[in-house]
């Protein structure tokens, strides 16, 4: 008997989350539930994290939690619960297997057109890093961190996950030819994983491109790997493409806790009604125990759900409308009174359960991620972001000032734009600007001359915010201003 963690959610959660408990006891699944706190009513008790200690603990000990939709307070300075537990238990890969469900109607479907993507996205890093700054009253700053070590763990398992699914095509989807720096991070480690799968068809495709064929060919598509603003944005495209959130499993996949959630909203409007579609959550469930290794478990349950959902049993959200919809419970009735049935198409094989032994992790210390430098790294610059309305010739020769022995001044950018040496009158202004210093004939500089530099400069402006221009070999490790 495996012990997992429970935590039914807000809204809709409960209800759901109630609903498919009933389906695995039913089927007898040997699994044993831990409840624990999470959610909206955990913030209004007071805990900033949305989880009670007590929760967390029993998470990090067993290391499964199977969850339902939970709500974040809106106005009061919260994180969200579902981003934290994702990031403080480091999984790294959030996986949403999207197929054609034989019952759930939409414009592929009726177009005999087949859907069956995996999305793979990243699930710590980029924009959901979280740390955002205003640099003037008028300016925002969200800081994009993409790392070589994270980008390798999640590339990594999206291949291996690839590899085993035996799938015809793998595809990084990306930003490269705009964010050069962290999308073309992300992008070259794809290739570099790549070369370890010879024999997997490895291509990429950018983003608004990938959306746009996604809509229009998706059966050409089979495992998709993006970051995580991206692969957030597509894996709810996708769910479009099958019938909704209502039908998308998700699977958050770490080393040493993963959690298995469905992804919708907690619909307060439809909580205490018994109306709510339990299908995501039960499919997610379906993703925990083959997890586990308990595939017959899995098989026996889906193939119920197909041929369920195959003979029009459907609840109000979704199905044909000239046949009257059932409520939660006897949705979740029809699937256990199918037990034993195969759905015409798209059945799952019975394969043996091969249950698998949790491993207990006791960590003594943060892991720490971290790739061999392969170059030697040497500051050549750095760029001061700094608060200032006048215009751009003012501030260079106010700027040409604090250059010294060390630095010379090669460009002003406003928004990413460049206004200084060259630049348009036509060219709108914020009162936010990048004064990009250089060191005179690429000279290494250290810290302590940055310093110098920005103490000096401190004197004319209020520098909002600084970043080192850094260089690895002879490859500069910044990016250039639009007209520069």
């Amino acid at each position: 008997m495996t012990k997992i963690a429970v935590a039914k959610g807000d809204g809709i959660g409960p209800e759901i989350m109630n609903a498919v408990l009933k389906v695995f006891n039913a089927a007898e699944v040997p699994l044993e539930y831990a409840f624990v706190d999470m959610g909206k009513w955990v913030f209004d008790k007071g805990f900033s994290n949305g989880m009670t200690p007590e929760a967390q603990q029993a998470i990090e000990t067993l290391g499964i939690l199977f969850k339902g939709p939970m709500e974040t307070p809106k106005g009061k300075g919260v994180k969200s619960v579902n981003v934290t537990a994702r990031k403080t238990w480091n999984t790294y890969a959030n996986k949403r297997v999207f197929q054609t469900l034989h019952g759930v109607d939409t414009v592929f479907s009726k177009a005999d057109i087949p859907v069956d993507i995996t999305v793979v996205r990243e699930n710590i890093e980029d924009t959901y890093g979280g740390i955002e700054h205003m640099l003037t009253h008028d300016v925002a700053l969200s800081r994009r961190f993409i790392t070589r070590p994270g980008s390798l763990q999640v590339i990594r398992y999206a291949f291996e996950m690839a590899k085993k699914k035996i799938a015809k095509r793998i595809t990084c989807g990306h930003k490269a030819n705009i964010m050069k720096i962290t999308d073309g991070l992300f992008l070259d480690v794809f290739y570099e994983v790549a070369k370890e799968y010879p024999e997997l068809k490895a291509d990429d495709v950018i983003v608004d491109d990938l959306c746009m064929k996604l809509v229009t060919r998706p059966d050409l598509f089979d495992v998709v790997v993006l970051t995580n603003l991206q692969g957030d944005i597509v894996s709810d495209l996708c769910a479009g493409l099958v019938g909704g959130l209502g039908f998308a499993p998700s699977a958050n996949i770490g080393d040493h806790i993963c959690i298995f959630e469905a992804v919708h909203g907690t619909a307060p409007d439809l909580a205490g009604k018994n109306i709510a579609n339990p299908t995501a959550l039960l499919l997610s469930g379906l993703a925990m125990l083959r997890h586990l290794g308990l595939m017959e478990n899995a098989a026996i349950i889906e193939n119920a759900l197909l041929h369920t959902l195959e003979h029009g049993v459907h609840t109000g959200d979704f199905g044909d409308k000239s046949k009257p919809s059932v409520n939660t419970t006897d949705f979740v009735q029809a699937i256990i009174d199918n037990f034993g049935k195969t759905p015409q198409t798209g059945a799952k094989p019975m394969l043996p359960d091969q249950p698998a032994t949790q491993t207990m992790f006791k960590l003594q210390k943060n892991p720490m991620m971290e790739s061999k430098e392969l170059e030697m790294e040497k500051i050549v610059g750095v760029d001061l972001f700094i608060e200032s309305n006048e215009q751009p010739q003012v501030i260079a020769n106010r700027c040409l000032r604090h250059a010294g022995v060390k630095f010379t001044l090669v460009n002003i950018s406003n928004r990413g734009t460049q206004v200084w040496p060259t630049g348009s009158i036509y060219t709108n202004l914020v009162n936010q600007y990048n004064a990009r210093f250089e060191s005179i004939d690429g000279f290494p500089l250290n810290q302590q001359d940055v310093i110098g530099l920005y103490v000096s400069m401190s004197g004319d402006f209020k520098i909002c915010s600084l970043e080192l221009l850094n260089m690895w070999g002879d490859k500069k490790a910044y990016s250039l201003a639009q007209g520069q």
